[in-house]
């Protein structure tokens, strides 16, 4: 396979000879180093190893050039290829507007000029951004390939699977018209059924489900264990959180997930709050390092897993297991024990309480951040439903490829869920010749289309008229709700299913049944040994950090009930 390529851009001769170099003289081993003297000439090179196929890793870019700056050529590199690493070459004036664009996403990093000695000012810092790519790198050649419509929602659901569990992939649209839409033509019209997932060693899987995929992939589904000192039910920031603490202090851990690691978090496409992260983080990069650092300590993990009920057998708590599936029956239980469980499920999204949004799941609105239709907005007008901060890391995502991002809000203020540094980076979007446009007292009342969607009609809650607008795209950020009904009547939950902890517990109504003489520690819910961290809490604070917090602090109190025992 053909190395990935560094792109060096400057109009300087001798400062991209030094580039040049330098690149070579430490990556040339891994990586092509290529060269363009102006925006314009890199743009065409791009358009070029694009159609050939070529993988491009990172873009070194000075920032003055006559007719298009770094800054600018940046924002037009990423639309061709996204995931590459985006670095500035600055001088010490233009600093400045190095951050401004760092703050609006078009630029991962930026270098001042000179960085001599490369050893200490050039080589560490690629190294580490390359270290990164690396390991989001999904080559063409070797992965799964799936062939189908993208308007086909089971192509949707079998492209984020396997992107969340990091699994390469390969995509022939039927609607393309380049070289992947000729053959994904021709293999359509010898398959039994679409979408057609071509595996690795050859196998043909005509519209498989998620399980089969999965296990073919070699996603672990089956325990080792019968039984295990801590079995965490979500693979969200907190469940991740608890299972490295638990393992890490030699407790037997296994860690189920219905979809995949990193929860609703996994799909953020920057977290810019979180601490350590000055510069922000992706979901995706987060729960990647948490997953890596789990299996270090040798968490076992599953997935994807669907836990069908709890039951209580003195300090045993039994969960009933099976796979994922949308059929009547799904797969024969199996039963996994374990003295202490933490409840760490998250929330899912609500779906949109609009005429005819059930039709066009996965044909146009997609539910959370939806990374593998980014590059399918390239030029649309898209809209976003939500207020909160997910809502607004999306509209941040998708504005590099859409048009216009309309953000359809029912509030009177986009700040009232929102975080203020979310508010200000939208506000300042237009200001750099982005557009997101916030309607506020709003919502989507109606959904149009054929066998994809067409067009919203949108409601304005203080005037009561209706509008109708062409889009086929929408992305629904509204009312999560926690998936806690499996567990029946075993754990107290609140009115609305989040399950209540510690000094919520009510002695006379909740805490009927409780067999010990302490109280529930401040995260244990009604039932001694089983805890909840996280979202799926009552009255949690719904922010990452807040839920790493509670899954690590989880495990004190686990240690605590085990020695009791």
């Amino acid at each position: 396979m053909a190395k990935p390529i560094l792109l060096a851009v400057d109009d300087d001769r001798d400062v991209l000879g030094a580039i040049e170099r330098d690149l070579r003289r430490h990556f040339s081993a891994e990586y092509r180093v290529l060269t363009a003297s102006s925006g314009a000439e890199a743009l065409g090179a791009l358009e070029q190893l694009r159609r050939r196929g070529s993988a491009v890793a990172l873009f070194l870019v000075d920032q003055r050039m006559p007719a298009m700056t770094g800054i600018g050529f940046l924002g037009e590199a990423r639309k061709l290829f996204p995931d590459a690493v985006r670095v500035l070459l600055t001088a010490y004036a233009d600093t400045d507007a190095a951050i401004a664009a760092i703050n609006t996403s078009q630029v991962d990093y930026y270098l001042q000029k000179p960085w001599d000695p490369p050893q200490e000012l050039l080589y560490p810092i690629v190294d580490e951004l390359l270290e990164d790519w690396r390991a989001e790198y999904r080559p063409g050649w070797g992965g799964i390939r799936i062939v189908g419509s993208r308007w086909m929602p089971s192509v949707h659901t079998l492209k984020e699977f396997l992107a969340r569990n990091h699994l390469p992939y390969e995509f022939f649209e039927l609607e393309s018209s380049d070289e992947h839409g000729r053959d994904a033509r021709e293999l359509a019209a010898r398959a039994d059924a679409l979408p057609l997932v071509i595996m690795p060693d050859g196998t043909r899987l005509a519209n498989p489900d998620v399980n089969d995929v999965a296990r073919r992939s070699g996603l672990k589904t089956e325990a080792t264990q019968t039984t295990y000192d801590v079995a965490i039910v979500g693979a969200g920031p907190a469940g991740l959180a608890a299972a490295v603490y638990a393992a890490s202090e030699g407790l037997t851990t296994v860690l189920l997930d219905r979809e995949a690691p990193g929860g609703q978090a996994g799909t953020s496409s920057r977290i810019e709050n979180y601490l350590g992260f000055p510069d922000g983080v992706s979901g995706n990069d987060l729960a990647r390092d948490a997953l890596q650092q789990a299996r270090h300590f040798e968490v076992e993990v599953l997935n994807p897993i669907d836990v069908k009920s709890l039951s209580i057998d003195g300090p045993f708590k039994h969960l009933q297991i099976g796979e994922v599936s949308s059929g009547p029956a799904g797969a024969v239980a199996r039963e996994i024990s374990c003295k202490a469980l933490v409840l760490t499920m998250g929330l899912a999204w609500q779906r949109l309480p609009a005429a005819c949004a059930a039709d066009f799941e996965g044909r146009g609105i997609y539910y959370g951040a939806a990374s593998t239709e980014a590059l399918n907005c390239r030029d649309q007008v898209v809209y976003i439903v939500g207020a909160g901060n997910s809502a607004g890391q999306a509209a941040m995502h998708l504005v590099d490829y859409a048009s216009k991002v309309v953000m359809v809000v029912r509030g009177a203020e986009l700040g009232d869920r929102m975080s203020q540094y979310l508010v200000k980076r939208i506000r300042e979007c237009t200001d750099h010749g982005q557009c997101i446009e916030v309607l506020t007292r709003t919502e989507v009342v109606g959904c149009r289309g054929h066998d994809r969607l067409e067009g919203l009609t949108l409601k304005n809650l203080e005037t009561g008229a209706l509008t109708e607008v062409e889009s086929s795209f929408l992305f629904v950020f509204i009312g999560a709700a926690p998936r806690t009904d499996w567990l029946g009547d075993q754990v107290v939950r609140d009115a609305h299913g989040f399950i209540v902890t510690g000094p919520d517990l009510d002695p006379a109504r909740d805490l009927k049944a409780w067999p010990l003489e302490r109280p529930p520690f401040l995260l244990e819910a009604s039932v001694p040994g089983v805890f909840a961290a996280g979202d799926v809490r009552h009255e949690s604070v719904k922010r990452v950090a807040s839920a790493v917090g509670e899954g690590s602090v989880a495990v004190t109190f686990i240690h605590r009930y085990l020695a009791s025992l």
